[in-house]
């Protein structure tokens, strides 16, 4: 995995057997996170600037730096049957039929001499559909003991049984939005949500972020840098004379009214996953703004989830299998996704 906020490749050793009752078991034998260098993280956030040539090199680049990350991670291991890639996304146009992810997944075979599988939004963007979120389908068969399960990434996206069928559907910005402002104090990150805990917050700015046009769309639905960049930022940039505190409560208390409101009135327990699920007091105002309990798993989980169920969609793939839900994209079909390099 590489997301959104750009801290690294998620590295994920995963196994599934399905037992005589047709439930998938899973288990993350292995994890960990490398970090990127200040050069790929540079080159990565100016990639939608890119000439052509220089993008399509970095395309290739960033999947040769894959490759060599994977086999370094694989040293003295037994080889996997293959490796399920979710690339970076550098733009995501649905609208358009559009959804890059860079990262060759040739590059990664080539490199590791492993079955890789990766692109796996482009079909059902081609079907019309959203090309996101695709976690729903391991929500479905991995974690259906919860009755939705909210992740917490460079963007929140949720997903719950409604109608008879799974829906999902990107919430708001969320670590993109704090981290962004974590680093006007100096920060990477807001760890456990202290800097937001020490702001007060600003009315206007937290009205004009509450009422941005896509939070009164219905799914299906995505968000992507674009949004991010051309209708979010500009309103954070409109208010840079607050401090890093008061921007940081304020949107914090955004992400929590949004998210508060998507959570589904019956819903009484939602696994709370991603790297946001680590600050404190954003968790607090969840609680404070719905009756939900947020259950927060072992670390592994919260941390490696969206991880596991790539590579769950990479076995899913290789098995011929549905792993993209048209009831979550909104595509013509349910379909198959990902591109097979051998």
């Amino acid at each position: 995995m590489s997301g959104t906020s750009l801290d690294g490749l998620d590295l994920a050793w995963c196994t599934f057997r399905e037992d005589k009752k047709g439930k998938w078991l899973y288990a993350i034998q292995d994890a960990v996170t490398i970090p990127y260098p200040d050069t790929w993280q540079q080159r990565l956030r100016g990639a939608m600037q890119l000439p052509a040539f220089e993008y399509a090199l970095l395309n290739v680049q960033l999947g040769e730096y894959i490759g060599n990350c994977i086999n370094g991670w694989l040293q003295g291991r037994s080889r996997p049957q293959f490796i399920a890639s979710h690339g970076h996304t550098v733009f995501h146009r649905p609208d358009l039929h559009l959804t890059t992810q860079i990262g060759s997944g040739a590059a990664i075979a080539a490199r590791t001499g492993i079955m890789t599988i990766c692109d796996f939004r482009a079909t059902d963007v081609a079907l019309g559909g959203q090309g996101a979120p695709l976690v729903p389908i391991g929500d479905e068969f991995l974690f259906s003991e919860y009755d939705a399960c909210l992740n917490l990434g460079g963007f929140s996206n949720i997903s719950f049984w409604t109608d008879g069928r799974r829906i999902s559907f990107d919430i708001s910005p969320c670590n993109m939005a704090l981290n962004l402002i974590a680093s006007k104090a100096g920060k990477e990150y807001d760890k456990d949500g202290l800097l937001a805990r020490s702001g007060t917050i600003v009315a206007s700015l937290l009205e004009e972020l509450n009422n941005l046009a896509y939070y009164q769309q219905t799914p299906p639905k995505s968000l992507g840098k674009e949004w991010f960049d051309e209708t979010f930022l500009p309103i954070l940039q409109k208010y840079s004379t607050l401090s890093p505190a008061e921007l940081a409560r304020t949107t914090t208390e955004h992400i929590a009214m949004m998210i508060s409101r998507a959570i589904p009135q019956n819903a009484s327990s939602v696994l709370t996953t991603g790297g946001g699920a680590h600050n404190c007091f954003l968790l607090e105002k969840f609680r404070e703004l719905s009756t939900a309990k947020f259950v927060k798993p072992d670390a592994q989980i919260v941390n490696y989830k969206e991880a596991l169920i790539f590579a769950f969609l990479g076995m899913l793939r290789v098995s011929n299998k549905i792993n993209c839900l048209k009831s979550v994209t909104g595509a013509e079909r349910d379909n198959i996704g990902g591109a097979i390099y051998l």
